[in-house]
């Protein structure tokens, strides 16, 4: 079972935007890091972005310019705004403590279609 349960996740049409979100019942700052991931049917886990302890973030090329990752250190929330959706970004949307990605949480569906 993982350390965050993740939620928002809803059916959007193509060019849409949508916030989901991850919260943990821990202090978020006591991760190193955590990663948002996603898993479409048939594909390979996908890693979209990494948060530093000190609330840096890292995109890597599927993410970078269409998502944003914030943070909310009180509330132990996780965010990732996702703009300009596409079908192919349908998925389960995960995040997980990056020092141990063998806990992953039940994820939240995202569906981009018309």
């Amino acid at each position: 079972q993982g350390q965050f349960v993740e939620s928002g996740g809803d059916l959007v049409q193509p060019g849409g935007s949508l916030e989901i979100s991850c919260a943990t019942p821990t202090n978020i700052l006591r991760f190193d890091a955590v990663a948002w991931w996603r898993h479409a049917p048939g594909r390979l886990y996908e890693l979209l972005a990494t948060v530093g302890r000190s609330g840096a973030v890292n995109y890597t090329y599927i993410a970078e310019g269409r998502f944003t990752v914030s943070r909310d250190a009180v509330q132990n929330i996780l965010y990732l705004q996702m703009d300009n959706l596409q079908p192919e970004d349908t998925a389960v949307y995960y995040c997980i403590d990056a020092g141990d990605p063998t806990l992953w949480g039940p994820g939240t569906q995202v569906t981009v279609s018309s």
